[in-house]
């Protein structure tokens, strides 16, 4: 079978595009609810498709990602796995501690984000839509199943019609929440590009408000400027799309990795810390420490010290003062400890 494919790379789109097929076929019921006016949407979600995979594979043939990823797996089944994907996945409670401006930000952007993607697919691929009865009910049709049935003009239908809307207004917040951040932000001023920091807020930003321009043509214009304005939507989607995977953007699908990490410094840090080898302070789990030392090997960089130790054997005060000292020559015992520079609580 792998030598079918020209690489890894390639065998995997090809199996996960025929595998989102097969879920078209049998979600639309063979393929009598697919909505062409959507089919734009569909190409870029492909291609979205490729570029994941192009970036996840390059990301998790790196040693330490290899790490990660393999004893991740092990510890999945932790009992605090769920309480730690909440945290990381729900409730961005790791970001709470950098202040609640920022959390509030990630809170509208990632759940915005998600909602509108939670939507979305299904209505592209076939998998959702909705069926109206002469009763004034709309039924929930779901993988060609009958979900639930709804008055029409109730609140949930409302919710569900809706639903692109709110996702829409949340994620314009956070975004601009973001900008006025990065603005008046010293630290973040010296750290962001435009490229880099910029334009995925502003493409972000372009997606809601045409979206949210579709709404007001359709209930306030009554479809004036709504073919162009859907076209300039569809448009901006799928190069928001395309770029996701290479730029800032990339860490959105690549979040509950960080599940893993999480599992990874809890559980073999219950087993056996290690103590620095200039003050003894444990710093760092043994298991850690050793995966530290054997990817530097792999990568070529053996940080092995004249004193008899390696550099990744150190806790960060004394590695800062160690090279501190070896650059300047000033006695280790004469350089004040650096404190992170972090805007963080905990």
């Amino acid at each position: 079978m792998d030598r079918a494919f020209a690489s890894k790379f390639a065998k995997s789109v090809f199996l996960t595009v025929c595998g989102l097929i097969v879920l078209m076929y049998i979600g639309s019921r063979f393929f009598t609810h697919v909505d062409l006016a959507l089919y734009g949407y569909m190409v870029g979600t492909v291609v979205f498709i490729c570029g994941f995979f192009y970036r996840f594979i390059a990301w998790g043939e790196r040693p330490p990602t290899k790490i990660i990823i393999k004893k991740g797996i092990k510890l999945l089944f932790r009992k605090s796995t769920p309480k730690t994907s909440a945290d990381h996945l729900v409730t961005y409670r790791f970001i709470w501690n950098r202040g609640w401006w920022r959390w509030l930000q990630h809170i509208l952007l990632g759940w915005g984000c998600i909602i509108s993607a939670m939507v979305t697919f299904p209505l592209v691929f076939g998998w959702m839509y909705f069926t109206m009865e002469d009763n004034g009910f709309y039924t929930v049709v779901g993988f060609g199943l009958d979900i639930m049935t709804i008055p029409a003009d109730g609140f949930l239908a409302y919710l569900f019609f809706n639903a692109l809307n709110i996702s829409a207004f949340m994620v314009i917040g956070g975004v601009c929440m973001a900008l006025y951040r990065r603005i008046k932000n010293m630290q973040a001023k010296a750290e962001q590009t435009f490229v880099y920091d910029f334009l995925p807020l502003y493409l972000l930003l372009f997606v809601s408000i045409t979206g949210l321009l579709l709404t007001v043509s359709n209930m306030f214009l009554h479809g004036w400027g709504h073919p162009v304005m859907s076209l300039i939507h569809q448009w901006s989607v799928i190069m928001t799309l395309i770029y996701l995977p290479f730029g800032k953007l990339a860490h959105i699908p690549f979040r509950p990795l960080s599940v893993f990490a999480r599992n990874y410094r809890e559980h073999y840090g219950q087993q056996a810390m290690k103590p620095c080898s200039v003050c003894g302070t444990p710093f760092v789990s043994m298991e850690q420490s050793g995966d530290v030392v054997d990817v530097l090997k792999q990568n070529g960089m053996q940080f092995n010290m004249e004193d008899g130790f390696n550099l990744a054997e150190l806790c960060l005060p004394c590695r800062r003062k160690y090279r501190l000292s070896r650059f300047t020559g000033i006695p280790t015992h004469t350089i004040p400890v650096k404190e992170a520079n972090q805007n963080a609580k905990g």
